[in-house]
């Protein structure tokens, strides 16, 4: 069973890193996939590599940050492939590392332009084909950072934390027209993103310099995991399922199989405190 065969997938990202690897996947499994990335050489390469393998792919250079081409690159989905089944994004940049105190505002300030605004950009002009076609899947990679602190990434981390509380009141909006949203979290994998935590060493922390050792040294998570996740959200056996965040290494084929109950993955919230 090839659950998005045919299906016309636009992936922000896929010039490179995960939202590569999802393009790939995606195109493996027989979608038509739309790969929008800034670079050109990138662009190329993953078209190539798509093509070699037998796939069908659109290249799409645009810019997250803007509007107007996000917009445009839907358009190109719908006239190119008839429509826009599912919308992955996974364009994403890290930012200043270090505290904060050190940090430069105007790179903070293009974290939250490209992670978090870059979303609501293309999840909006994702939703009117969508909500008109009463269908659609949207798949946010999460990151360090959305449901726990991460110090040292403090740009980084609040656009991901935003980013889970967007999806999750996205999918309220959206519930009624058979549109699910979700956040996914691909766990620690080898990226670009991974040399630069090495290249900052010591202000990044222990903790995640070490973690970046451990990634780089191992590949981290097989990419093949993230693509089982991605497949299981873009298709229809995750319709039950919409403003959660869900973790590749979760045991999320028991959620799949009606074994455990959507609301395990709700974000975390403070409880109502009772009068003393």
């Amino acid at each position: 069973m090839r659950p998005v065969k045919d299906k016309a997938i636009l992936v922000t990202g896929a010039g490179r890193g995960i939202g590569k690897r999802l393009a790939l996947g995606f195109a493996k499994e027989g979608a038509r996939v739309g790969l929008l990335a800034r670079g050109k050489a990138e662009l190329d390469l993953a078209e190539l590599e798509i093509a070699h393998a037998g796939g069908n792919a659109l290249k799409i250079r645009a810019d997250v940050r803007d509007y107007e081409q996000v917009h445009a690159a839907v358009d190109r989905m719908r006239v190119h492939f008839g429509g826009l089944h599912v919308l992955v994004c996974a364009a994403a940049i890290q930012g200043p590392i270090g505290p904060l105190v050190s940090a430069n505002p105007a790179e903070w300030a293009e974290v939250i332009a490209t992670n978090l605004n870059g979303v609501m950009n293309a999840v909006h002009a994702a939703l009117k084909p969508m909500i008109e076609r009463r269908h659609g899947k949207i798949i946010v990679l999460s990151g360090g950072g959305a449901l726990t602190a991460r110090p040292n990434f403090s740009a980084y981390a609040a656009s991901k934390a935003a980013l889970a509380r967007f999806v999750e009141t996205v999918a309220e909006e959206v519930r009624d027209h058979n549109v699910q949203i979700n956040c996914m979290a691909p766990g620690g994998t080898y990226t670009a993103m991974t040399d630069e935590i090495l290249r900052a060493g010591e202000r990044a922390g222990d903790k995640d310099w070490g973690d970046a050792m451990q990634v780089r040294s191992t590949g981290g998570i097989a990419p093949e995991k993230q693509i089982q996740l991605a497949l299981f959200l873009a298709s229809e056996r995750s319709n039950h399922v919409s403003g959660k965040v869900v973790h590749v290494n979760d045991d999320w084929k028991r959620l799949e199989e009606g074994r455990l109950s959507p609301e395990y993955y709700t974000l975390r919230r403070v409880q109502k405190l009772q009068p003393v």
